[in-house]
């Protein structure tokens, strides 16, 4: 049976989770106000009754001036309640929406989290939540009072007079049909919005977080303009919007709320043929003049409702997609270290990349991937770490294939550094811990003596209590890569994968690197992809990747005898080697 979509609001209670009691008393509170609301109406209706009998009575009048005060400053004090619980589960809901669609990120492969993009992420996770803050505050309490006001308005209304209850509504069929009048193309208009909105946030992420690339390679004006263009895009929609409703909106708001052009000389007539008292033609009309206010207030929360059902439907294209297929706890055990690719094949869509591999990584050998840019090394090595699940074939370590494995597992038994490691907005010390959550400060900090860190981590500031910026922006490229191999050996992982880890430093601190990085891999297993071939020419095993397929496996002497694309290589690299990279310490030091 096909599942049920669920409805904004569902989502909404679903993400509320057990504060949407706090809701429920918001709307409650919110009635009660309601009705705190209404009194001021009976109490005129009986002042003005009164004093068209002749009442002089003073204190009379006082003490209905008190009530009417009283019942002012209970509706203020509860609506005040009201949007207080409101506003307490809102942020649960912002809170909640959040941590699970960093839970799904966490569960997904990495290619479709490539494919929503980082700015559109953070553009929807933080940006877009954020933005419905202030419409969930006040959406439930408010439409709740609203909608109360107008039904207890309407009962009260029928039960004076039925006909003046039906000429204070004269007015609302001709102004809904001016309302509707903006309904026209609203889909398609609001869809604009919408996307060109999002178009205006993607690019701004885009622009500013390029903004260094931009100004090296000159293309400031070009960039610039293209903000520029989303910008004008993203007004111009909602100028020419609102241009074309201006004429229906005009109308609406006007004649709408004009119900006494109807209840006054109906009112008027009934009364002269005797149908009507005064009494209930003076509280009809009192009644009537605030029908109308609450339904338009309702009205007003369409372009709300209709702007949190698309964030809602957004943050919910990430927490239904696809995860990868993984179990929640471990019922197999592994039994080494031992990593086999067997007839794997991979494509990133319809395009497949991989094409039947087969490769063993022995535990606690030295392997390396070598290959010409984009023949699929960093593929293959994505796919070990799970960071992708395979189209067809299979991964196993220690003799069980990796997808009866949990992450959580899992991903304890690989270390993955590679060339673009991320650094989080915090101290190194705590960057470097994010390897073994449980690690003392002392364990810290020979982690990074050993990594060759500690030198440029004691110049800093403050030292370990560093705070390198997002993404580690203030620190080089070097040291950012330095820090995530000393993370990485903190971890202490029994398999290591590392993806030009070193391609951001340089030869003395990569020798120094390399050294350290002997004491990480000892009894471990080694999967290294590198373009500079003298630092893997003693490895166990180097494997040759050629579009996208295996083209050898051997050792270096072996590689150089039999396999043409790895003699190119290796022809290549010594040509270059002496003029790019000097000295450069090979696997031979580890």
């Amino acid at each position: 049976m096909k599942q049920k979509k669920k409805t904004t609001f569902t989502w909404i209670m679903e993400f509320a989770g057990s504060e949407r009691r706090l809701y429920i008393f918001s709307v409650i509170c919110a009635v009660i106000g309601t009705i705190c609301q209404i009194i001021p109406f009976f109490i005129i209706a009986y002042m003005i009754e009164n004093l068209l009998s002749g009442n002089k009575n003073f204190s009379s009048y006082l003490s209905c001036f008190l009530i009417m005060s009283a019942a002012w400053l209970l509706h203020v004090v509860i609506n005040g309640i009201s949007t207080a619980l409101s506003h307490s589960a809102t942020f649960s809901v912002l809170a909640n929406i959040r941590k699970q669609g960093l839970i799904k990120l966490e569960k997904m492969c990495l290619g479709d989290v490539k494919k929503i993009g980082d700015g559109s992420i953070k553009n929807i996770l933080v940006e877009r939540v954020d933005s419905i803050e202030t419409t969930l505050a006040h959406i439930i309490p408010e439409l709740s009072g609203n909608m109360c006001t107008v039904a207890i308005t309407l009962i009260l209304l029928f039960l004076i007079d039925w006909r003046m209850a039906l000429s204070s509504l004269v007015t609302f069929p001709i102004g809904m049909a001016c309302f509707m009048g903006m309904m026209i193309g609203y889909e398609e208009s609001y869809k604009r919005a919408v996307n060109s909105t999002k178009n205006l946030n993607d690019t701004a992420v885009e622009y500013i977080g390029g903004i260094e690339v931009i100004k090296v390679f000159g293309k400031a004006k070009s960039s610039y303009q293209k903000f520029v263009a989303a910008a004008k895009e993203g007004a111009d929609c909602y100028v020419e919007w609102m241009r074309k409703n201006n004429i229906y909106f005009t109308f609406s708001m006007n004649i709408m709320p004009a119900t006494l052009i109807a209840v006054l000389p109906i009112g008027g007539i009934l009364i002269r043929n005797g149908t009507l008292t005064v009494s209930a033609f003076i509280f009809s009309t009192i009644l009537a003049t605030g029908l109308i206010n609450p339904i338009l207030n309702c009205m007003a929360f369409s372009d709300d409702i209709a702007k949190v059902g698309t964030v809602i439907q957004e943050v919910v294209s990430i927490i239904d997609a696809k995860e990868m297929q993984r179990p929640k706890e471990d019922g197999k055990q592994v039994e080494n270290n031992t990593i086999c690719l067997k007839d794997v094949c991979f494509g990133y869509e319809e395009k497949e990349i991989l094409h039947n591999i087969n490769l063993t990584f022995k535990e606690g050998t030295v392997n390396a991937l070598v290959g010409p840019s984009g023949s699929g090394k960093s593929t293959i090595a994505k796919l070990i770490a799970a960071f992708w699940d395979v189209k067809s074939g299979a991964v196993y370590f220690g003799g069980q294939d990796i997808r009866k494995l949990s992450l959580e597992k899992y991903y304890s038994l690989i270390a993955y550094v590679s060339q673009d490691n991320f650094l989080f907005d915090d101290t190194i010390r705590e960057n470097i811990r994010m390897g073994n959550p449980d690690a003392s400060d002392d364990e810290v900090e020979q982690t990074a003596r050993e990594c060759g860190c500690q030198d440029f981590i004691m110049e800093l500031e403050n030292g370990f209590d560093t705070v390198v910026g997002s993404g580690g922006d203030h620190l080089s490229g070097g040291e950012r890569q330095r820090i995530c191999i000393a993370r990485a050996m903190l971890k202490n992982a029994p398999v290591v994968i590392l993806d030009e880890a070193t391609s951001y430093t340089d030869p003395e601190n990569e020798a120094l690197i390399q050294k350290s990085l002997a004491k990480l891999i000892k009894g471990k297993t080694l999967i290294v992809i590198a373009h500079r071939l003298s630092t893997i020419v003693d490895a166990d095993q180097i494997a040759v990747v050629d579009n996208g397929s295996i083209a050898d496996v051997g050792t270096h002497e072996e590689l150089l005898c039999r396999c043409d694309v790895y003699k190119r290589m290796w022809n290549a690299h010594i040509s270059s080697k002496d003029n790019l990279y000097g000295g450069v310490a090979d696997v031979s030091d580890i």
